[in-house]
């Protein structure tokens, strides 16, 4: 039986806790981030060879789980949350290249998945409190409509959404402010950044916890973050199954959790080769990885926005998994790539060879495309973060055609949308968190 992991916070002053109350907390008491104690070790025939999805989930997922009030529940939270596939796609015009799609949940973006599996756990988990739970999230684009679609009329639930005013995606917006009922969207005049930095200053403050309790729903919290390890194994495991050899991956990535997530399911036992990060014009990352000191700053507005991350949260994480700073630089690259070259990569993919990809999928094609420029003929898998008719005003006049919207994004699409305005300030999501707990 395996032992029972806790989890404590990478700044290491507050308490260790079990699992369930570091996913219902999502940031630790001394404004850390929950990072288990250890990473645990699976052997790859551990895994059910005819296994779905949801089965390596659970099988992955266990270690962390051991002992908690959740573990029994994990294959049943598994099934719930991983109802749609992750296909590795071959590409026919590149051998040795795939897209690890992960775009076919109901909002059409990688997010579904760790969403998902939240709200499965939260379900789950006692609570003393009587008065609703309210779930912030600060969203660049496809986190707040996976959160509000996972928890959508979840009794006793609230759910704020916090996005950058104008800096998202029409279509996005619209899915942001689509819900209703127990969500709420506020459009904040500001950046993703000033986003992310209310919903921390709100989850830190204990006066305003004390009179409404709040957990967050970002890639801050262990209960989005650990899922998304599952997929990575799940392609990983399919091709090592069947050629013997690792599967390497190219990873757009903006506040580092969906990377991350591949590089924990490596370091677990995974057989996840080389992992490569695909960045947008904001080049934090970039040049930390090329030799720089780490250095947040601003985000700049990019058309791969749900990427425009100056301050990545979960570099908290990544340097707690990598303590030595010179082994973690050999470790990984990433690459800013500029608006410019992510309009080009996506005509040039469009017309060459038929594949049509969004804004965020095209930063990890383009760096795939200069590798096999360089002769580089290793098996990768470009992931494929968001579909490409989320961002179809970007998109449609690139490759001069409309994009085929899916089913669940359409009926979306369909429903009236509304926002609330709120200033970039700590004070003002107080206010208006106060003023709905009041009412």
């Amino acid at each position: 039986m395996n032992a029972s992991i806790r989890y404590h916070s990478t700044r290491s002053a507050a308490p260790t806790v079990p699992i369930s109350q570091a996913i219902a907390a999502g940031l630790a008491p001394d404004g850390g981030l929950y990072v288990p104690e250890r990473l645990p070790r699976l052997d790859p025939a551990t895994f059910d060879p005819h296994g779905t999805l949801a089965d390596t989930a659970a099988t992955l997922l266990a270690p962390f789980f051991a002992g908690d009030a959740l573990a029994d529940d994990l294959p049943a939270i598994c099934a719930e949350a991983f109802t749609f596939d992750a296909p590795l796609r071959a590409l026919p015009a590149h051998p040795g290249t795939f897209l690890l799609e992960l775009f076919h949940g109901p909002t059409s973006a990688f997010k579904d998945f760790g969403a998902r599996f939240l709200a499965a756990c939260l379900r789950r988990l006692p609570r003393s409190d009587a008065r609703p739970l309210t779930i912030l999230v600060a969203t660049s684009g496809d986190t707040g409509a996976a959160v509000a679609a996972a928890f959508h009329r979840q009794p006793n639930v609230r759910v704020v959404i916090l996005y950058p005013d104008g800096l998202v995606s029409p279509r996005q917006a619209h899915q942001l402010g689509c819900f209703g009922d127990n969500v709420t969207a506020l459009r904040v005049a500001g950046r993703f950044d000033d986003c992310q930095r209310m919903v921390k200053a709100a989850l830190n403050d204990a006066e305003l916890q004390a009179q409404m309790p709040l957990s967050s729903a970002n890639s801050i919290s262990l209960g989005r973050l650990l899922p998304q390890m599952s997929y990575y194994a799940h392609a990983a495991l399919g091709w090592w199954r069947e050629h013997g050899t690792p599967l390497d991956f190219i990873v757009p990535t903006g506040n580092l959790g969906n990377a991350l997530a591949c590089l924990w399911a490596r370091e677990i036992g995974s057989p996840i080769g080389e992992v490569q990060l695909a960045c947008n014009a904001n080049a934090t990352l970039p040049e930390f990885f090329a030799g720089e000191d780490y250095r947040p700053r601003e985000a700049v507005a990019t058309i791969a926005n749900a990427m425009d991350v100056g301050a990545p949260s979960n570099f908290e994480r990544l340097r707690w998994t990598f303590p030595d700073e010179a082994a973690l630089r050999r470790l990984l690259l990433a690459q800013s790539v500029d608006d410019d070259t992510i309009r080009q990569t996506i005509r040039q993919h469009a017309r060459g060879q038929g594949e049509v990809i969004c804004p965020h999928t095209a930063t990890a094609m383009h760096r795939l495309d200069r590798l096999r420029g360089s002769g580089d003929q290793r098996p990768w898998a470009v992931v494929a973060t968001a579909h490409p008719a989320k961002f179809e005003s970007i998109v449609e006049p690139l490759i001069e055609h409309p994009v085929e919207v899916p089913a669940a994004l359409a009926n979306m699409l369909a429903r009236r949308s509304h926002a609330e305005p709120v200033a970039a300030s700590d004070t003002a999501l107080r206010a208006r968190l106060l003023a709905a707990f009041e009412a």
